[in-house]
């Protein structure tokens, strides 16, 4: 990651104004700066693609399909991305197709790459080719190595972009300028033509279309989709309603719902309500978002004071959930398209609101970050006025400077 250069000089700059060094400083002034130092390499600059691709009008029809299909804050979520956009003619032949959104998504994912690749690495590339990995891939609606795109620097200077399936001879596309670069975490590059595939452009149907409760009755989740179907105040109609504008829900297995069946005659009308659509997230998370997301969800069940939040913590591939009475891993997904995702676990999400919390679990929960607040300024335009800029989660290197410096130059 790149390290917050500008803060590290200013330190060692006032050292040296002070005629200090390493060898003459106190052993703890010295752990600290070292300490101070760590937290500032670790620390990445959060990115927003919607606000560096909006100085670029030529790039606006790109810049505005990211959002649309929601690939735009899957973007931001990543440490290390490469963009790779096309302008506004490019975008027009795309779009005279008339691909449904899903696929539009799909073709949009393959120009979004799962590693940093800069102007000056692209021109550099070791044996003149290599082969990168791309959302589409990580959404898990490509099919074997047709998520994957061939990069190639040619003689002379070009360097060509191919998806692996792709029945076109290389390049499909070539690289034109860098637009934005911020080592090692995120590049922004145009290229000349929109990279597609035929697995990318393949029909997908729309979740829209589909009857919630039926998919669910028909993916192993048949004993969740029948307490949702038989409970009272509009539950069904609650997750059928959310769809269309995001959803994601977290489907017990039948083997969860059977276990946890006694606890759930003892529930309240009201109770029985809350729990079900405790399983259900007013928005859409694909598996790739929350394999790369830690922090809190609320749900379907939130409304004011009540919270009915649980929180994400992926290790790995393996993506947790973590209510502060139980822990729950999914295990499977039923369907990942957007506006619907549905995700099979193998436990029963139980809210403290209506559980007596497990001192551990909800410890471990509080262990995992939260989201920003409601009125907190993006990453990229929080500034403490001296010219650093704080990433998420940077709160604590802000501190960890100013200690520095009230510690050290007193």
């Amino acid at each position: 990651m790149k390290m917050h250069g500008v803060c590290i000089y200013t330190i060692l700059q006032k050292l040296s104004l002070q005629k200090k060094n390493y060898t003459t400083m106190k052993p703890i002034k010295l752990l600290i700066l070292l300490l101070a130092v760590a937290a500032l390499a670790a620390t990445s600059k959060a990115h927003n693609i919607t606000r560096i691709l909006g100085s670029h009008p030529s790039l606006s029809t790109f810049n505005h399909y990211l959002s649309v299909t929601r690939l735009a804050d899957e973007i931001n979520r990543r440490v290390t991305i490469t963009v790779c956009a096309v302008d506004n003619a490019a975008m027009s032949s795309l779009l005279s197709h008339q691909y449904p959104l899903p696929t539009l998504k799909n073709i949009l994912s393959l120009h979004v790459f799962a590693d940093y690749f800069g102007s000056k690495k692209l021109h550099q590339i070791t044996k003149g080719s290599t082969t990168t990995s791309t959302l589409f891939q990580a959404s898990g609606e490509a099919a074997g190595t047709s998520g994957y795109v061939n990069i190639t620097d040619f003689k002379g200077g070009k360097v060509g972009f191919t998806p692996v399936d792709s029945d076109v001879d290389p390049p499909m596309a070539t690289f034109v300028k860098s637009i934005h670069e911020l080592p090692y975490n995120i590049s922004v590059i145009q290229i000349s033509n929109v990279l597609t595939s035929p697995e990318a452009e393949a029909p997908v149907s729309a979740p829209t279309d589909l009857n919630l409760l039926s998919l669910l009755a028909k993916q192993g989740c048949k004993s969740f989709s029948d307490l949702v179907a038989g409970a009272g105040a509009g539950v069904a109609d609650v997750f059928t309603e959310s769809v269309e504008a995001g959803l994601t829900v977290f489907c017990p297995s039948d083997a969860a719902i059977k276990s946890f069946s006694p606890a759930y005659k003892n529930l309240t009308g009201a109770g029985k309500n809350s729990l079900l659509l405790y399983h259900g997230v007013p928005e859409y998370n694909s598996l790739g978002m929350l394999r790369v997301s830690n922090g809190l969800m609320q749900t379907l069940a939130t409304e004011g004071a009540k919270k009915f939040d649980f929180t994400v913590a992926n290790d790995g591939d393996e993506v947790r959930l973590k209510t502060g009475v139980v822990t729950a891993t999914i295990k499977g997904t039923v369907i990942d398209e957007d506006p619907l995702a549905i995700f099979k676990i193998d436990k029963v999400l139980l809210p403290t609101e209506l559980f007596k919390a497990d001192p551990t679990a909800k410890a471990e929960a509080a262990e995992s970050p939260g989201p920003a607040g409601e009125n907190d300024v993006p990453a990229d335009e929080d500034s403490n006025g001296g010219g650093l800029t704080v990433a998420r989660g940077g709160g604590i290197v802000a501190l960890s400077v100013a200690f520095v410096f009230g510690v050290l130059f007193l």
